[in-house]
């Protein structure tokens, strides 16, 4: 943070101190709830410097004062997640500060989890940002800031809080490793910098052409922020609802990861990634270039490498007859559940089951007989430098959410995945013309208004947190420049008439996919639609007669904008602070599901990549799963606190196979035309 910033900060702390709720006292009755702008106060600064003491005096006199077992009428569990907490510290049972962590570690994991229900079952604010500023100070800095970005994500208490950008409060998970020793080097001589940061290898490595793609922060953080909505470790009777389609989900939004990703190599010249092979070698090898804060750098893993069983986690063999089950799953159109009883997934809710089981998740109807391929995998996959533990090296890129996108290898284990999907919803019967067709409703045209282009752009974002540090020596502006792609503005123009003679609620699902693939060979229709890349999805009414419909590139339901950077949330809130207010109109940014907005489109290339265009217009009444969805701003496509809005599956109405596309080019309500994409 600037010194301009600290100062703006420091006279907004002051004017705000006689305001800002007396958190030591506990037991007032007649307490009411902080402002949202309170409450983003009270999170930026948990989070702010997290191996470092609390910056905020109030935050730091609880984090001292507080006695989280003191009163357990604060709790809806009558404190029974605190002191079972409180009994592991007391014990010397957690994992020690300056340590890394991993989620995948499943003690590592327990801890934080401990950590999360303390908070999930804080009855009020008080009694939640009590908790958090006193074991900021006990527990591992990890296992912490996971804790608290979930409960955030998860806790009624917070539904307005925007939770900073990872790559600022973890830097060293995002950022090379030479580039952090410049910011140290900075910070020591308070020389402030901003420094340029490569993405990992060289030219002489072909992946680095779509490095831009799996190392960009924007969808590092979008990866791990998915897993933070759709935990695999949740249950839903610590959380009060069910995730709707949560196995659905998990299949969506790797396949939508997959499918990028190959367009991103064909905009490149690069075939689409192969899938992997247990029993096969590992071509591509990885050297991610950065370090953990606490614990050594990050495991590299040279090229042609055949896998290796990992010493305490799994045997090839073991993954392989995971698979199995779960392909003769498919094949008898049923999974056998924990009591004996089948799970019939021969239908449009199988998809749902099937995420659950590869997963797997606690919504695994028989996670003891059908494993855990997609978590063991990551793990086996992620240690392949260092199998047999022999140089004890910390955890891989593949065993964080946050880091994973990173490793090339990565989205070859999610095509993996993925073709075991595609082998479900290939069993599907195919949709009839008659399942499709939109009675009264028909497409009249589609165009695009603006270029469908795309270009490399400098994003800074700050390393202050980077650093070891003392509130002795002042702060120095020290941040990182990258490159990342983006594209330019666009409309979705599509004319639509309704010849019912009343008004009809519609859904409006656009996609696109590559014309060829890399050899210059058209994809088929059927090809083609499994490689579909969702643009967007809304709902509109219809009026009688002729419908103008025009929609921005920057409203898609499937993307999110940037987070505000940490000096950004700091200075707003503690303006809004300052300034009297309640809020911090900060609400576009609550939800941080989707993936950039500046990936809506694939890079394309300087002779312009062609796509087909395909929008569909579809039934809103029987889709619709929540009413006044054409009003409703809230939903994105993956939901909104356990609610799903569309009774489709995902990928509707592409998402089975297609035998004949006759039926589709029949549909008076689909459309399909060619496009390009340009890169300057």
């Amino acid at each position: 943070m600037g010194t301009n910033m600290k100062v703006l900060v420091l006279c907004a702390l002051v004017a705000a101190a006689a305001a800002w709720p007396n958190y030591g006292f506990l037991n007032d009755p007649g307490r009411s709830e902080p402002s949202d702008a309170q409450k983003q106060h009270d999170v930026n600064y948990l989070l702010y410097k997290v191996y470092e003491n609390i910056r905020d005096e109030k935050l730091k006199s609880i984090g001292v004062t507080f006695d989280p077992e003191a009163d357990t009428s604060h709790y809806t569990d009558n404190g029974e997640a605190v002191h079972k907490l409180v009994k592991e510290l007391k014990d010397n049972r957690l994992l020690q500060q300056k340590h890394w962590f991993s989620l995948f570690n499943t003690r590592q994991r327990e801890e934080a989890l401990l950590l999360y229900d303390v908070f999930e079952h804080s009855k009020d604010w008080k009694t939640f940002v009590s908790n958090a500023a006193y074991f900021r100070n006990r527990v591992n800095e990890g296992e912490f800031v996971y804790a608290l970005y979930a409960a955030v994500v998860h806790s009624p208490l917070t539904k307005h809080v925007v939770l900073p950008p990872l790559y600022e409060v973890t830097p060293h998970l995002f950022t090379n490793s030479e580039v952090i020793q410049k910011a140290y080097h900075a910070k020591m001589t308070q020389t402030p910098g901003k420094f340029r940061s490569y993405f990992t290898g060289s030219k002489r490595n072909k992946e680095q052409r779509v490095a831009y793609f799996g190392e960009d922060v924007g969808l590092n953080t979008h990866h791990a922020t998915w897993h933070l909505e759709f935990p695999f470790w949740r249950e839903d009777k610590h959380e009060g609802y069910h995730l709707d389609r949560k196995g659905e989900n998990f299949f969506w939004v790797h396949h939508q990861l997959t499918v990028r990703f190959d367009a991103e190599r064909l905009s490149n010249y690069l075939d689409p990634v192969d899938e992997l092979h247990w029993e096969e070698t590992i071509e591509e090898g990885f050297a991610p270039h950065t370090t953990y804060k606490y614990g050594g750098e990050f495991p590299s893993r040279p090229d042609n490498i055949h896998f290796e069983d990992v010493d305490g986690i799994a045997h090839i063999r073991d993954l392989i007859i995971l698979e199995n089950r779960i392909r003769d799953a498919i094949a008898h159109g049923y999974v056998t559940a924990h009591d004996g009883s089948t799970v019939d997934i021969n239908n449009s809710h199988g998809i749902d089951v099937l995420g659950d089981v590869i997963e797997s998740s606690t919504y695994s109807p028989n996670v003891e007989y059908y494993g855990s391929l997609h978590n063991t995998a990551h793990i086996v996959l992620g240690r392949q430098g260092d199998p047999h533990g022999k140089y004890d090296l910390p955890p891989g890129v593949l065993e964080h959410f946050e880091t994973s996108t990173r490793d090339p290898a990565f989205f070859r284990l999610h095509k993996y995945m993925d073709n075991i999907f595609r082998e479900h919803k290939d069993s599907l019967t195919p949709y009839t013309k008659e399942e499709l067709e939109f009675s009264g409703v028909a497409i009249d045209g589609v165009s695009i208004d603006g270029p469908l282009e795309t270009f490399f752009e400098d994003f800074e974002y700050s390393l202050v947190n980077a650093v070891d540090d003392t509130p002795q020596v002042a702060d120095v502006a020290i941040s990182t420049v990258v490159s990342r792609l983006n594209h330019k503005d666009f409309s979705f123009k599509i004319d639509v008439t309704n010849n019912n003679d009343h008004e009809v609620l519609a859904t409006v699902r656009i996609f696109a996919w590559p014309h060829n693939d890399n050899n210059d060979i058209p994809y088929s229709f059927n090809e083609g639609r499994w490689r579909a890349i969702e643009l967007d999805r809304f709902w509109r009414k219809l009026s009688p007669g002729v419908n103008h419909i025009v929609r921005k590139s920057t409203e898609s339901a499937v993307t999110v904008p940037d987070v505000p950077s940490f000096d950004s949330l700091i200075e707003r809130t503690e303006a809004a602070l300052s300034a009297g207010s309640s809020e911090v109109d900060i609400h576009e940014f609550v939800s941080a599901v989707g993936v950039p907005n500046r990936f809506l489109i694939p890079k394309g290339n300087s002779e312009g990549l062609e796509f087909e265009l395909v929008v569909a217009v579809t039934d809103g009444k029987a889709d619709a799963a929540v009413e006044s969805l054409h009003e409703n701003t809230v939903f994105n496509h993956y939901g909104y606190h356990g609610v799903y809005p569309d009774n489709r599956p995902h990928g509707y109405p592409l998402d089975r196979r297609v035998d004949d596309a006759r039926i589709f080019h029949d549909l008076s309500n689909f459309h399909q035309h060619t496009v390009k994409i340009y890169n300057h």
